[in-house]
């Protein structure tokens, strides 16, 4: 059964969003190593090191790492959300209708 919206555009803007993901990891990665560094500090109460601790889990919830809780993987909550749309996009279904785009776009030699 053909699908009503199209599956390329959809692609295309995970491309995108992919882009701009990337472009911002760097930013929060920086960011991260800042709070780490901030939890070093002499004499730093432990209400304060708990919201120190908590900032780094939520910057690496986003950009993903390793899970302090049991020491695997993880791409992050952006990624993974990107990857869902990408899965549920029909087998097949991108590439065909890159074909159809590309062959409506070709010049016909024959008028």
């Amino acid at each position: 059964m053909p699908i009503k919206w199209n599956a390329l555009m959809v692609s295309e803007a995970m491309d995108m969003v992919e882009e701009y993901v990337n472009q911002a990891i760097e930013p929060m990665e920086q960011a991260k190593l800042v709070a780490t560094e901030a939890r070093k500090i002499p004499n730093l109460p432990g209400y304060i090191d708990q919201h120190l601790l908590r900032l780094i889990s939520e910057i690496e919830r986003i950009t993903g790492g390793v899970m302090s809780w049991n020491q695997q993987p993880y791409s992050g909550n952006v990624r993974a959300a990107i990857t869902s749309v990408r899965e549920s996009i029909p087998s097949g279904t991108v590439e065909s209708e890159r074909q159809k785009a590309n062959s409506g776009r070709q010049l016909s030699l024959v008028s």
